[in-house]
């Protein structure tokens, strides 16, 4: 029906509109087609791949560049631009304009450049995290710097760089208000860290203390996703150093890790990667290469994956559901109740290090650090040479603990060897996100808990895919957020439900 209807509506479209949305189809195949390659590079390709996969990313970001800033396109955008169009028409004329615009600001010879050196980059960062050697990584990190504060200025010299780079990532949030949530936090979180830290709560925190084989993770991470509900037809798992997920409605993919002394670990990357999915996989399948079949932002993006990770994964609920589960994979574990699993998931860790396995409050003072240094660092107030100081000192002023080495520090994550300036912030936005949307699905679902807990997911999958996923673009990220829960955005439920859930915990 909805296929019928998208072909009904497209037949009194104008024919502008039409031929845009021709144009916009080929050039997100062209970038479809770049991502099966990133993911490919990150999980199948074989080490000595990069001098070739290189030039076949920068080859296809030029063409989709080129097909993007055609003379074609402006005309055809000047031509919709008093055009009487249906919201929905507006809405993709709007999301095309703007990529249109950024595009058209930067030469085609910069947008290679950067391609080949994020793919180039990618290696480096992999051997030098491998080898806890920053000095590898620093020159690829620099000449990153130089071409995205190149890249910003293009496209707007008279702003802040740092806050046009943030808007690739968040274009209908302004830097101001991803700054205030990020203050806001800050000053819920730390004292409330503080607080748990001073607590004499005995969590059942050693449950899953032991080595759990790789093998056996993979086996559960498997049975965890054909729980909540992964469509493997149109999907798979896999291993990667950094757990992403990358794909459309129709082929999308998660990956994730293991520590064998780390059971939870996987479990949570797991989760969250399923979220990310679930929201691909829910995009309009007819809609597919326009932006009504793609992703809002990255915001929203990670608000799905925080959801399910935390508000689903971390819950009581879902440990009554899946430790039997847990345990019929690793029966040394027969002796833990569901309230052990549950303190186990959401201890607050005093010593952790790494953003990807720390627990749900310290996370987002690790997302402060990444923020602050990564600003500078596009801003020109930080060198290269200084991050591990200043990364390690702005970890022992926060969170109270230091690096012993740049692996365990400033080269843990992916991001930077892709030139990801300003992606960052979207993790505490999306998480912020989540428990907004997450309260609204409580409210409207009848007895939410025992659903999860009997593992029946599919009136939240189905409120989701109503308020979110079958959107697209179409909505600006707060619009898109007051549709679903009657509310502007903003950080109050995430305070309300860490306030609740960790003083419930620690007794604070």
């Amino acid at each position: 029906m909805a296929t019928e209807a998208a072909a009904d509506d497209a037949a009194d479209a104008p024919e502008a509109y039409d031929a845009l949305l021709d144009r916009v189809r080929r050039w997100n195949a062209v970038g479809s087609a770049a991502g099966v390659l990133g993911w490919d590079q990150q999980v199948m390709m074989p080490e000595g791949g990069t001098p070739a996969r290189s030039k076949q990313l920068s080859t296809l970001s030029s063409i989709r560049h080129d097909m993007v800033t055609d003379e074609e396109t402006g005309d055809l955008l000047d031509e919709l631009a008093d055009a009487d169009l249906t919201d929905e028409r507006a809405a993709v004329v709007r999301e095309i304009r703007r990529d249109y615009e950024r595009a058209d600001a930067v030469p085609v010879e910069l947008v290679e450049e950067i391609s080949e050196t994020g793919t180039e980059a990618l290696q480096a960062w992999e051997e030098a995290k491998a080898e806890d050697d920053f000095d590898a990584f620093a020159p690829y990190l620099e000449k990153h710097v130089e071409l995205k504060r190149e890249y910003a200025e293009h496209i707007d010299p008279d702003r802040d760089p740092y806050e046009v780079l943030f808007e690739d990532y968040e274009p209908c949030l302004s830097m101001e208000r991803a700054e205030s949530i990020l203050e806001e936090l800050r000053e819920t979180l730390v004292p409330m860290i503080d607080a748990i830290r001073e607590s004499d709560a005995d969590l059942a925190v050693d449950t899953f203390e032991g080595t759990f084989p790789e093998a056996e993770q993979e086996a559960l991470a498997r049975e965890t996703l054909e729980l909540v509900g992964y469509d493997f037809d149109r999907g798979r798992l896999d291993v990667s150093s950094h757990p992403f997920t990358a794909g459309n409605q129709f082929d999308c993919r998660v990956t994730t890790r293991f520590d064998e002394s780390d059971p939870l670990g996987a479990i949570g990357s797991t989760i969250h990667e399923f979220g990310h999915a679930q929201y691909n996989l829910g995009l309009p399948q007819e809609q597919f290469g326009t932006p009504l079949g793609e992703s809002r932002d990255l915001s929203v993006h990670e608000s799905q994956s925080r959801l399910w990770e935390n508000h689903v994964g971390r819950s009581r609920a879902f440990w009554e559901l899946f430790l039997p589960t847990f345990q019929e994979h690793f029966p040394e574990t027969d002796d833990a109740t569901v309230e052990d699993a549950y303190q186990a998931f959401n201890q607050v860790h005093e010593d952790n290090l790494i953003r990807v396995e720390a627990d749900e409050l310290t996370y987002h003072l690790h997302i402060v650090v990444r923020f602050e240094i990564e600003r500078d660092l596009v801003r020109g107030d930080l060198a290269i040479e200084d991050v591990p100081e200043a990364w390690n000192d702005k970890y022992e002023e926060y969170l109270g603990i230091r690096p012993d080495n740049d692996a365990e520090g400033c080269l843990q994550d992916i991001h930077w060897s892709h030139g990801n300036f300003g992606y960052f912030p979207t993790y505490s936005l999306g998480s912020v996100m989540a428990a907004q949307l997450f309260a609204a699905a409580e409210s409207e679902i009848d007895d939410l808990d025992d659903q999860i807990a009997a593992g029946e997911f599919d009136d939240l999958r189905e409120w989701l895919g109503e308020n979110v996923h079958q959107h697209g673009s179409r909505y600006e990220t707060n619009e898109l957020v007051k549709r679903a829960t009657g509310e502007d955005f903003s950080a109050d439920a995430f305070t309300d439900y860490v306030e609740e859930k960790y003083g419930e915990l620690y007794g604070i």
